[in-house]
């Protein structure tokens, strides 16, 4: 048992640096710790005590985490998610709210927030914020001011909403599928408006917070002024090949210098596909058929190539009628964490025939890119500057794989049946709240319900599941069983405890851990999948709350407002990765305004958490079951004996 106690701990490190380093995509590095996990066979065949009896656990229980309610409920609420967002009602009712209180600028913005915040408790709240971001772009182009004003706090609206519901986020159906599935913890499952509370005074008051930081606190990194010129301030890598008429052969850059109104950095010169290295990159004489990579502004890629009279190279060769026809758009546009482009190059997805659109450029905040834009591996919000005929602009809005940055279109989409899909979310709530029927069955009957009526194909529900988050989530419940299995998980738990040997016994000491639990698990989450932390955390409340002789449920609810609500890290939760690049953002600004934020909400949470929910432990009338890890697992010599 020591053994595989020192195995886990390595797997559990190796784990947390590649989440943190992005050494592989993270579901990569949850099937990989799978793996590990059945190759070292850290989790032997088990037999847990149930009051009816014993109940073995084969090898195979370790992918059992696909068949999982959560999993199942996560998977389902992408799909009604999509089918609401497909009839444009979202955008239509904001826009609605939006003119009935445009004349009052900074109370139509806490309306659209309170929009936003509301709707991510009903909805998956990356779905919302995909909707907003051009609605809240077109909203700072009319009251002229800087996108960045806004779209943080249109992130952390977004988060506010998610602590409201028991489907607000996906780690509150983890956490609740896990004390569902733990013996003799039952009774502590969360009803569908249990967080409600609570959620509600973290919503006001991070409401509050958001206004005073769009008004105040978060810089202006750039005004909009009409559509062409929202977000160029920003640079993108992008390609020219030198052509036999540029008038720049047998000259360098330095020959221009003052000749252009605007600026521009030199990445790389590629000649007969090797890298000309050099001190002085500008001084380089430039030939024939030489590729030259630079980083622009958008509104300045085409400005260049005329001036130079350069071929532009996109991940394929286009025509320069199509380069110059009036019937092309240029559009900007974000990669979503739904997108299969996610870890495959432009040339590798063909790209012009799926979106009859060609990629001029890319870029990643915070990243200075010099491969070839052709060869760039594409990552969750990439910005794309994408050349589109004027009539496929709909198709790419419309597709999953992008938000388009551009001025929308507001109108109701007549789907046949389209009230279904803003009439069964309510439903399932209903269903579930009233404990008609558990909320994955309930979801999963919604589905079959808009499939069955035809509001949603069955190619866009099989598009609209993140196989990210749901692979993420299924193959790392078994780290949970194995943590659980090993007894790591009682050892996390006495680190923990030790620090009631040191503290004096009085009524806080209960707050004290709470404190501590709620700090471990937003700090962690800033840097870690929130997912992750759930299912480590989990199994150790329950051994804490045993330890103290106190009621589990306040750090059950530590754990899903402090791994839901993470604001100082843009890789702390996904809404703040999508409006990472488009705002400008740097990693100080989220430290900066999310570490307060975090903060409030921490000292919140110790406040009320115990009043909602005390700590005082009521007991069932049978005795607990003792689910110590000593209990469960029996040695291999008694188990054919049972």
């Amino acid at each position: 048992m020591e053994s595989n106690v020192v195995i886990l701990s390595v797997i559990l490190l190796f784990a947390m640096f590649s989440f943190i380093f992005e050494w592989m995509r993270i579901e990569v590095t949850a099937l990989a710790i799978s793996g590990i996990i059945l190759l070292v066979d850290v989790i032997a065949v088990q037999a847990f005590y149930y009051p009816e009896g014993f109940l073995l656990k084969e090898h195979n229980d370790i992918f059992a985490g696909f068949s999982n309610s959560a999993v199942i409920a996560i998977g389902a609420m992408f799909v009604l998610s999509r089918s609401l967002v497909r009839t444009g009602f979202l955008v239509f009712f904001a826009d609605f709210m939006y003119k009935w209180a445009g004349r009052w600028k900074w109370f139509s913005i806490f309306l659209l927030l309170l929009i936003v915040s509301l709707l991510s408790g009903l909805i998956n709240n990356t779905a919302v914020v995909a909707i907003f971001i051009p609605l809240v772009i077109d909203i700072c182009q009319r009251y002229h001011i800087s996108p960045s004003k806004l779209l943080l706090p249109l992130s952390y609206a977004a988060i506010f909403g998610g602590t409201l519901t028991l489907i607000g986020t996906s780690t509150n159906l983890l956490v609740n599928s896990i004390v569902q599935s733990t013996a003799g913890y039952e009774q502590y499952s969360f009803s569908m408006f249990e967080f409600t509370k609570l959620g509600l005074i973290f919503l006001g008051v991070g409401t509050i917070y958001n206004i005073i930081a769009a008004k105040w606190l978060i810089p202006s990194r750039s005004i909009t002024g009409s559509l062409t010129q929202k977000y160029h301030i920003s640079k993108y890598i992008t390609e020219y090949r030198v052509p036999n008429k540029s008038n720049i052969i047998g000259k360098n850059f330095n020959d221009f210098k003052g000749d252009l109104d605007y600026s521009f950095d030199l990445v790389r010169i590629i000649r007969q596909k090797k890298d000309i290295v050099t001190q002085n990159i500008h001084s380089v004489k430039i030939l024939e058929d030489d590729v030259i990579i630079i980083r622009i502004n958008a509104d300045n890629i085409l400005k260049f190539k005329s001036y130079f009279n350069l071929l532009i190279l996109p991940d394929v060769k286009m025509s320069q009628q199509e380069l110059e026809g009036e019937n092309h758009v240029i559009v900007e546009a974000i990669i979503t964490q739904q997108s299969s482009l996610i870890g495959k190059t432009i040339s590798g997805t063909n790209f012009r025939i799926i979106f009859s659109s060609f990629v001029l450029a890319v870029r990643r905040q915070q990243s200075l890119l010099r491969e070839k834009v052709s060869k760039i591996k594409l990552k969750f919000s990439d910005t794309l500057l994408i050349m589109v005929p004027k009539d496929k602009v709909e198709k790419l809005k419309d597709s999953i794989h992008f938000i388009v940055l551009e001025e929308l279109n507001i109108h109701l989409n007549y789907h046949r049946y389209w009230w279904a899909s803003i009439l069964v979310i309510p439903c399932i709530m209903l269903l579930s709240s009233f404990n008609v029927v558990p909320i994955h069955i309930a979801a999963i009957l919604g589905c079959v319900v808009l499939l069955a009526l035809r509001t949603i194909t069955v190619e866009d529900a099989f598009e609209s599941i993140n196989l990210s988050v749901i692979f993420l989530i299924a193959a790392l419940i078994p780290l949970g069983i194995a943590i659980e299995f090993t007894g790591l998980d009682r050892q996390f738990a006495n680190l923990f405890l030790a620090i009631e040997s040191v503290l004096p016994n009085t009524e806080y000491s209960n707050y004290i851990f709470l404190a501590i639990f709620y700090f471990v698990t937003f700090f962690f989450t800033a840097f870690l999948s929130n997912a992750v932390i759930a299912i480590i955390l989990t199994p150790i409340s329950f051994l804490i709350a045993e330890g103290v002789g106190c009621n589990p449920k306040p750090f059950l609810m530590a754990i899903c407002f402090g791994a839901s609500a993470c604001f100082m890290t843009p890789m702390g939760y996904q809404t703040n990765m999508m409006v990472f690049g488009p705002g400008q953002y740097k990693m100080k600004d989220f430290v900066y305004l999310g570490l307060p934020l975090n903060l409030i909400f921490w000292g919140l949470a110790i406040y009320m958490i115990p009043i909602f929910w005390p700590f005082d432990l009521e007991l069932d009338d049978s005795n607990p079951i003792d689910i110590s890890v000593e209990n469960q697992i029996i040695d291999e010599s008694e188990r054919f004996n049972l």
